[in-house]
């Protein structure tokens, strides 16, 4: 596919394309297939966590008595991707996820929200709110349930940038983002591109304010494996 790949479509594809290299078959993924990577993104695993769990149980297959018969879908990696999950969600809790600090997290976004330039009336207001939130939180601890917590604030923040612009400011942009999406129609099922369209289009509204994702799985940026 030619042109640049957006980030959210870049998680997809990413998975996608290590999955069948490691399985060693030139099939693509199935509509099934690209539903369970839509759950993943949906929980919030990063990319090198749900690389770790499938690499964990290709390695597992490889070494098994059933080596010799092909891993037939993604699924089958399914209960190590779930395993990887609770050990990266335990270090999270713990403050002891390599090169994630989430309350240092915190602060950086109160921080990006502070700087934010040519937010509107309603939003001008919520961002500041959030900002004080934000580092109330990263000071009082207690973070393991803090993914919901951040998608709440986030989206009081959308609502307002929302209601700033208008219905004709939206509608460009959501012209410009289903343009995009075209090259992913064929290939994935409805669901998924609905997915990657409603991320698009919250990435886009903050990053015309100079804001990010008000998560850490954006944090990560999908990850590393």
């Amino acid at each position: 596919m030619s042109g640049p790949l957006d980030p959210e479509a870049e998680y997809y594809q990413a998975v996608e394309e290590y999955f069948v290299s490691r399985r060693g078959d030139p099939l693509f993924l199935s509509n099934a297939e690209w539903n369970l990577v839509r759950r993943w993104r949906l929980a919030g695993l990063p990319l090198r966590i749900v690389l770790r769990g499938i690499r964990d149980a290709l390695d597992a297959h490889a070494h098994g008595w059933g080596r010799d018969r092909k891993v037939k879908s993604l699924a089958y990696c399914a209960s190590e991707v779930d395993a990887a999950r609770e050990r990266w969600q335990r270090a999270l809790a713990l403050g002891r996820d390599e090169g994630l600090d989430a309350a240092a997290a915190l602060r950086g976004f109160a921080s990006d929200l502070e700087r934010a330039r040519d937010l509107g009336p309603r939003a001008r207001p919520v961002a500041a709110e959030v900002a004080r939130e934000l580092r109330e939180r990263a000071e009082a601890g207690g973070l393991l349930e803090v993914s919901a917590w951040l998608a709440d604030r986030e989206g009081r923040l959308l609502t307002a940038i929302a209601r700033d612009d208008g219905r004709e400011r939206t509608s460009a942009l959501e012209a410009e983002v289903d343009r995009g999406l075209e090259r992913w129609r064929a290939r994935m099922p409805p669901r998924v591109v609905d997915q990657l369209r409603r991320e698009q289009l919250t990435r886009r509204r903050l990053e015309a304010h100079g804001i990010p994702r008000l998560s850490l799985f954006h944090l990560e940026g999908g990850g590393g494996a």
